[in-house]
């Protein structure tokens, strides 16, 4: 039997490439730390837990590049989705899961593969010479052990932001009276409500107030490791967003366009969107509300929210390091360590942003290990695909000297020749990258049979 590959690290990407390395035909050695090492964010030692919000984001496969990626990686049999889909909860046009069911499936389904084995374990520092392929999906918190061990190998320092946690809210609590559902623009999502949000609006005088509360308040302090790091602009806190102007949280995320509050049958000068959190539907979170504020004062702050003035809450927020590569310096187009070629990297250590995106460089990387351990051919899918245009991106397309992290958008797909624009323009993409995922799906099989 030939060597297996190893991968390190159980969140979505590591759990995503070892599914695809067991299904082309590999065997798989899983190592997660979790519980004998535990992390700042994580809560248990499942696998492919989610961290922070619970939402996958927009499934509009047709106007949507993270909708578009979910559908490209339903046709690559993704686990990840697999488990999304089976788990979703309703959430207007995104696809949002339940935590604790998503993750205890997705678990399953490995344990279950005679392919996979899990091992409970810390790789401290880099893997054994005599691992022959490796793949490296550690995630945000990357071991420090391991992230100096890299940056000796590579003669490049990490770079890293803060990815941050938004609070979560018990729905009991939560006055209707005030409050009311409805998704943006009363959209359809995936489970087909339309009035999948709970909307809490405020008026002009209450929203400057409700600003000014937030920039007079105390952020809780930063390790010495923390305090150089920076923020990711699409993740800011909120706190954030305030210092940068009084409008900026009302065009940000709490913009009240595509809403009508039936009381009034107008639209509020302000909201805040709460969005469902597990299955049961008793808990919800705020959308992009999050923070390092102080406990108390965001308890103090949050309750000024019209409908939330009794909130009770489940989780408050909070705000950790992430670490990732300059990957189109360090990696190849196969996602492999120019410096080291038997270690791969996957997930948000890429340089990826986002669950989705994060799972998706699980996928690639796990096909690319598979097809090399079996002697197989397995070219990296056309950059007119989503998953394409993100894997280019991150080992060639970005400019070395400013990478940030990126989620996946139509601004990565290589230009049309159409004078179309606006949403045809992204069906039009959408219906060219599907065309082209299947045929390279297609080309796939046929290079493994």
């Amino acid at each position: 039997m030939k060597a297996p590959i190893h991968i390190i690290g159980g969140g979505l990407a590591g759990c995503e490439a070892a599914w695809q390395v067991a299904r082309g035909g590999a065997h798989v050695v899983l190592h997660e730390m979790r519980p004998t090492r535990m992390t700042p964010a994580h809560s248990g030692d499942g696998l492919a837990e989610l961290v922070c919000s619970n939402s996958f984001r927009s499934d509009d496969a047709e106007n949507n590049a993270v909708g578009l990626l979910h559908e490209e990686m339903r046709r690559a049999d993704s686990l990840i989705m697999r488990g999304a889909d089976a788990h979703k909860l309703p959430a207007g046009g995104a696809l949002a899961v339940d935590r604790e069911g998503f993750s205890a499936a997705v678990q399953a389904a490995l344990e279950s593969n005679p392919n996979i084995e899990i091992r409970r374990e810390e790789v401290s520092g880099l893997p054994p010479d005599d691992w022959q392929s490796v793949i490296i999906a550690t995630g945000p918190l990357t071991s420090p052990a391991l992230a100096h061990a890299l940056c000796a190998l590579t003669g490049e320092d990490a770079l890293a932001f803060f990815d941050a946690i938004a609070p979560i809210v018990h729905r009991e609590s939560i006055d209707f009276d005030i409050a009311w559902m409805q998704s943006r623009y009363d959209k359809k999502g995936p489970g087909g409500g339309d009035a999948d949000y709970i909307n809490c609006p405020m008026d002009k005088e209450l929203y400057a107030a409700f600003v000014a509360a937030i920039r007079a308040a105390e952020t809780a302090e930063f390790h010495e490791w923390e305090k150089d790091t920076p923020y990711f602009e699409g993740c800011l806190p909120i706190e954030v967003m305030a210092a940068r102007g009084l409008d900026t949280l009302r065009f940000g995320p709490m913009k009240p366009v595509g809403l009508s509050d039936p009381k009034t049958g107008k639209r509020p000068y302000a909201v805040v969107q709460l969005r469902q959190d597990n299955a049961l539907g008793t808990l919800w979170n705020m959308v992009g509300f999050q923070t390092k504020l102080k406990h108390g004062d965001q308890i103090r702050i949050f309750r000024m929210i019209p409908g939330l003035q009794n909130a009770q809450f489940a989780r408050l927020g909070g705000i950790h390091r992430n670490t990732f590569l300059n990957s189109p310096l360090l990696l190849d187009a196969q996602l492999r360590l120019k410096a080291r070629p038997s270690l791969r990297f996957a997930g948000q250590i890429t340089g990826v942003e986002g669950y989705v995106e994060s799972a998706a460089i699980g996928l690639l990387a796990g096909r690319f290990a598979a097809a090399e351990r079996m002697d197989g051919a397995f070219s990296p899918p056309p950059d007119t695909t989503a998953l394409g245009a993100l894997l280019a991106h991150i080992t060639r397309g970005a400019d070395a000297k400013t990478f940030q992290p990126m989620n996946i958008n139509f601004g990565l797909f290589p230009e049309m020749q159409t004078d179309v624009r606006g949403r045809d323009r992204k069906k039009l993409q959408s219906q060219r990258a599907l065309a082209d995922l299947d045929h390279w799906l297609g080309a796939a099989r046929i290079a493994a049979e």
